[in-house]
C-alpha cells in the first residue's frame, strides 16, 4: 500500500538534488578507484587497458547501487528520493492495468473509479514535485470530469491510498466483463 503525502515541491526538489549529487559523487569516486585498481592489478603497462577501466566503472556502478539499496535507502535524509521512487512505482502499477481501469470506469465500477482517482492525484503530485506543470495542464479536463463523475456516484474523491487489492479487483472485473 502506498499513500500520497503532502510535500512542498520546492523543498522536495532541493532535497532530491542534494541526494542526487551525493549518490553521483559516490559513484564517481567508486568508479575511479575501482577502475584504477583493476588496471593496476590486471592491466599491462603501456597496453590497452580499456576493458579493465570499463570493468572498474561497471563494478563501481554495481557497488553504488548496492550501497544505496542496502545502506542508504532507509536513512532519513533519503526519504524524499524514496518517496518519489515509490510514487512513480505506484503510478506505474496503475498504468500497467490502465486498459482495465478505463473499461471499469466506463461501466461505473467503483473500484476502478477510485483507482483512476488515485492515479490522477498521484500524477498531479508527481508533476508538481518535478516542476512539470505543462504536462499536467493537458490532463486537467480529464481529471475534473472524473472527479465530477465520482461525486455524482457519491464516491469519496480523496483517494490518497493505493490499495493492492484494487488492482486485482479491477483486473478480475474486466475479465468477467468479456
Amino acid at each position: 500500500m502506498f499513500e500520497i503525502k503532502p510535500i512542498n515541491p520546492e523543498t522536495y526538489r532541493q532535497q532530491t538534488r542534494r541526494i542526487t549529487f551525493a549518490i553521483a559523487g559516490c559513484f564517481i569516486v567508486l568508479a575511479l578507484l575501482l577502475s584504477a585498481l583493476s588496471v593496476q592489478v590486471f592491466g599491462t603497462p603501456g597496453g590497452d587497458n580499456f576493458r579493465w577501466n570499463l570493468a572498474g566503472v561497471v563494478a563501481g556502478l554495481l557497488l553504488t547501487v548496492a550501497v544505496v539499496r542496502l545502506q542508504l535507502w532507509s536513512r532519513p535524509w533519503m526519504a524524499p528520493a524514496v518517496y518519489g521512487w515509490q510514487l512513480k512505482r505506484s503510478l506505474m502499477r496503475v498504468t500497467n492495468v490502465m486498459h482495465h481501469v478505463k473499461s471499469g470506469v466506463a461501466t461505473g465500477d467503483p473500484t476502478a473509479m477510485k483507482l483512476l482517482r488515485f492515479y490522477h492525484l498521484g500524477v498531479t503530485q508527481m508533476h508538481q514535485l518535478d516542476g512539470n506543470s505543462s504536462d499536467l495542464s493537458q490532463m486537467v479536463r480529464e481529471i475534473d470530469a472524473h472527479r465530477e463523475a465520482m461525486e455524482a456516484q457519491g464516491l469519496d474523491t480523496e483517494q490518497n491510498r493505493l490499495e493492492a487489492e484494487w488492482l486485482d479487483t479491477v483486473k478480475r472485473f474486466a475479465i468477467s466483463q468479456k
